[in-house]
């Protein structure tokens, strides 16, 4: 859940290890706990009541994970190997913050061209991520809420993105500003709230849907109050 599954995915996975051991499991999966109970036919239920973590989503621990159910699904692998392939996969990794810094730079500077922005916005948009980005990993690290990340983020970009306005050195000034804080756009927490909602989950994907729909006001309110800063009209 903490890595980006949908509410589906991780009953599914649990489900298809559990036949694999011959048990049956019955789980609630709350915003932020899930309770699960387990139990195999002549022997007492088994409960067990999980926190979900905040970290940043990964899509690779969600796939791992599932290859990992399916595995074990297919007696490909014991328990004990289990065991210690999923504490591997869950274990926190180190990742390479400027080579993510720079391909997020990259992306919305694409995003910039795919709009139609020129190769000014797109220099531009680039250099405004990049200092939107590096300074949300060093408020992430600070365990600063994401609200006012998002906040921040997208009201430093803005300003920077304002430049290609301020000084005519584009034709597309007004992409630039648009795209400059396209990286913040919470879209998996979208997408997951929709999957939930097509599923019945309804309690978890309005919380999902709340949650995306908080960071893009705070995303929204940045932009605005960097446009005010720049003189710039937004209508």
């Amino acid at each position: 859940m903490a890595s980006g599954a949908t509410c589906i995915r991780l009953e599914k996975n649990v489900s298809r290890i559990a036949a694999a051991y011959g048990m049956t499991v019955e789980m609630t999966v709350m915003p932020r706990h899930i309770h699960l109970a387990a139990t195999r036919e002549g022997e007492e239920i088994t409960t067990y009541v999980a926190t979900v973590r905040n970290q940043v989503i990964d899509y690779t621990v969600n796939t791992r994970l599932s290859r990992l159910s399916w595995a074990i699904a297919d007696g490909k692998t014991d328990f004990r190997e289990a065991e210690k392939q999923l504490k591997a996969i869950v274990a926190p990794r180190k990742g390479n913050p400027l080579m993510e810094l720079l391909l997020v730079a990259l992306a919305n500077a694409s995003f910039c061209r795919l709009f139609g922005g020129d190769g000014m916005a797109m220099a531009i948009v680039g250099l405004a991520t990049l200092a939107g980005y590096y300074l949300k990993q060093i408020m992430l690290r600070r365990k600063i809420d994401c609200r006012l990340v998002f906040l921040a983020c997208s009201f430093v970009s803005t300003v920077i993105a304002a430049s290609d306005t301020l000084f005519g050195i584009g034709s597309t000034p007004d992409i630039a500003i648009g795209s400059s804080v396209l990286y913040l756009v919470p879209g998996i927490p979208f997408l997951n709230s929709f999957s939930d909602f097509l599923y019945r989950r309804y309690l978890s994907a309005f919380v999902r849907f709340s949650d995306a729909l908080v960071l893009t006001c705070c995303l929204s309110t940045g932009l605005c109050a960097g446009m005010l800063l720049m003189h710039i009209g937004m209508f």
